[in-house]
C-alpha cells in the first residue's frame, strides 16, 4: 500500500511514472535458456507448434469477412436455425419454399391474448381458440355421420389469418433459411389489430397504428429490400374493404393504402378483383378434416344424401338497405314452402353456422347465395361443403373471387340467375325445376369433387395426398412469385 503524503517529493513522483529498469545481465540470462533451446530438447518443439498455431490462427482471422450493420432496429430481428432438408422435400417443394418472419407478438399472439375486448359486446375467446378452429360443434348428432363428428367445430369466419399462421409454422416448405426462401411470410393479424377499434369512437390513427408499426418493423429486415416486397405475404382475416379506408372518417383502417403494402401480395376472404395483389381464398368453415379418410367419407355421405328439398335460404334481411333483395328472396322462398327450406338468421342465430343451417344444406339440391354485408358470404362455402349447389345473383360474389380454388366453368358447379330479373318477378323455383335430374347430378359431384379446396384440414401438417384450401393457397402464391421472378415485371 502506497504511503498518503500531502506533500509528496518530485523523486517519490518519478518513481511511480517510471519504474526503474532492473539491471539485467542479458548474456548470461541468453547462455541459461541455451539448454532448452536445443532441436533436440522436447520443450523446443512444443514451443514452436504454439508459435506457428497462433501465426495460422492470425492469418485465419484476417480472411475472415467482418461486417458492422448500423440499420436500426425497432424490434428484435427474426431468429433463424438450422433447416430440414430431403430429397422428397425438395421433390414436394418445386414451386419453392417459405420463411416465416418471428414478428414481435405486439403483431399477432398478444392481439389473440386481448379477445375479450376485440368487440363491445361479447368475447371472441371461444370462437377463436383451438388455433383459429374454435370450439368443437354441439348439437349435430344424427346430422352428420357420428365417425365424422370431431372434424366439426363452430369456426369464425374471419379466422383464417390465425388458421394459416399456424400452418405455415409446420408447413413441409417452411425453411429456416432466409436465403433459401421463394417467399417471406409476414404472420401479422391485421384483422384483429383493426377489430377492437372499429366498433368505437376510435381515431383514424388508432386503426391504423398496428399496420404502420408491423410494416416499418419488416421494412428494417435485410430480406425486404432485395425485392421491396414483391416476395412477401400476408393473410388478412377480413374483407379487403376493411383495409381500404380513404379518408379518416370512413370505416376500417388504411392499412392496404399504406406505401409499403403496393407490393405485398394479400389473402382475403374477400378481394377487390381489380388488385392485383389480393388474393380470394374461402372463408374458413366448421369441416375440419384430420385425415384423407375423413374427406373421402364426408364426400361420400353428401353424394348419397336423400334431399328433400329443391332449393333453400338461409339469411336474413337488411332492413336499412331500401328495396333489400335478400327480403325478394325470403317472400319467394316463403311463398314455395313445399320446395323451398328458409333458416331466417335474423340477430346472431346464424353466427359461424348452426346445426340447423347445415340439416338445411345437406337437405337441399340448391342453396341460395346473395350477396352478404358486402358481396362475398361465408354461406356460400357452407353451402358447398354439405354438396348443394350454389345459386349466384351477383358474378362477384364467387366468380371473380376465388378463382384458384373452384372449377374455372362456372356452369359446371353452379347457377347464375340475374338479380334484376328475380326483382321484375322471374320465379327462382321455375329457374331451378328446369334441371334434370342427371344435371343436377353431373353439378353436385363437380361441388363435391371440389370440396378439398374449400376447407381447412385440421392437422398443422395438412394431409397426405390431399390439397385443402391453405395449400391450393401457397402453391399458389409460390408459383406467382416464381413467375414474377422469371418474368422481371416488378415495379419499385
Amino acid at each position: 500500500m502506497l504511503p498518503i503524503s500531502d506533500n509528496p517529493s518530485s523523486e517519490s513522483f518519478q518513481s511511480l511514472k517510471k519504474p526503474k529498469t532492473p539491471n539485467l545481465d542479458r548474456k548470461n540470462s541468453f547462455n541459461s535458456l541455451q539448454p532448452y533451446l536445443s532441436v533436440h530438447h522436447p520443450r523446443t518443439w512444443l514451443i514452436l507448434t504454439i508459435f506457428l498455431l497462433q501465426i495460422f490462427l492470425l492469418l485465419l482471422a484476417r480472411s475472415l469477412p467482418i461486417s458492422v450493420s448500423h440499420r436500426r432496429q425497432h424490434f428484435p430481428a427474426p431468429l433463424t436455425a438450422a433447416p430440414s432438408a430431403s430429397a422428397d422435400g425438395d421433390i414436394e417443394c418445386g414451386s419453392g419454399r417459405v420463411y416465416v418472419y418471428d414478428l414481435p407478438p405486439l403483431f399477432n399472439t398478444e392481439l389473440l391474448q386481448k379477445c375479450d375486448h376485440l368487440n363491445p359486446w361479447s368475447s371472441r375467446c371461444d370462437a377463436l381458440s383451438n388455433d383459429g378452429f374454435g370450439k368443437m360443434a354441439t348439437g349435430i348428432a344424427g346430422i352428420v355421420p357420428e365417425n365424422l363428428t370431431h372434424a366439426w367445430y363452430w369456426t369464425d369466419q374471419f379466422a383464417s389469418e390465425i388458421i394459416y399462421h399456424n400452418r405455415l409454422m409446420n408447413y413441409r416448405c417452411r425453411t429456416m433459411v432466409p436465403e433459401s426462401a421463394t417467399a417471406f411470410y409476414i404472420p401479422f393479424y391485421a384483422g384483429l389489430a383493426v377489430d377492437e377499434y372499429l366498433w368505437s369512437n376510435y381515431s383514424a390513427e388508432d386503426r391504423d397504428r398496428h399496420c404502420g408499426m408491423m410494416l416499418k418493423w419488416v421494412q428494417d429486415q435485410p430480406y425486404w429490400n432485395r425485392s421491396n416486397g414483391w416476395d412477401h405475404f400476408i393473410t388478412m382475416g377480413r374483407i379487403t374493404w376493411d383495409f381500404r379506408r380513404s379518408k379518416d372518417e370512413d370505416w376500417g383502417s388504411s392499412c392496404i393504402y399504406m406505401p409499403s403494402m403496393r407490393n405485398i401480395t394479400r389473402l382475403l376472404i374477400e378481394r377487390n378483383p381489380w388488385d392485383y395483389f389480393d388474393i380470394g381464398v374461402p372463408y374458413p368453415t366448421g369441416f375440419h378434416p384430420s385425415s384423407v379418410s375423413d374427406v373421402r367419407q364426408w364426400q361420400h355421405f353428401v353424394r348419397t344424401r336423400n334431399r328433400t328439398a329443391l332449393y333453400c335460404f338461409a339469411g336474413a334481411t337488411r332492413g336499412f338497405i331500401k328495396n333489400d333483395f335478400r327480403g325478394v328472396l325470403l317472400s319467394q322462398c316463403y311463398d314455395d314452402s313445399d320446395s323451398c327450406r328458409v333458416v331466417d338468421c335474423g340477430g346472431t342465430r346464424c353466427s359461424n353456422g348452426t346445426s340447423a343451417i347445415l340439416e338445411t344444406f345437406l337437405d337441399s339440391d340448391f342453396c341460395l347465395q346473395p350477396r352478404g354485408d358486402s358481396f362475398t358470404r361465408r354461406s356460400i362455402f357452407d353451402c358447398m361443403v354439405a354438396g348443394s349447389i350454389p345459386v349466384f345473383f351477383w358474378k362477384r360474389t364467387a366468380y371473380y373471387q376465388y378463382q384458384w380454388f373452384l372449377p374455372g366453368e362456372p356452369a359446371s358447379y353452379s347457377v347464375f340467375i340475374d338479380r334484376n330479373a328475380v326483382k321484375n318477378g322471374t320465379s327462382i323455383r321455375g329457374v331451378l325445376e328446369k334441371y334434370s335430374r342427371e344435371e343436377m347430378r353431373r353439378m353436385r359431384e363437380k361441388v363435391i369433387d371440389y370440396i378439398p379446396n374449400v376447407v381447412y384440414a385440421k392437422p398443422n401438417q395438412g394431409l397426405k395426398g390431399i390439397r385443402d384450401a391453405f395449400d391450393v393457397a401457397v402453391d399458389g402464391v409460390l408459383r406467382r412469385m416464381k413467375e414474377q421472378e422469371e418474368g422481371g415485371y416488378k415495379w419499385k
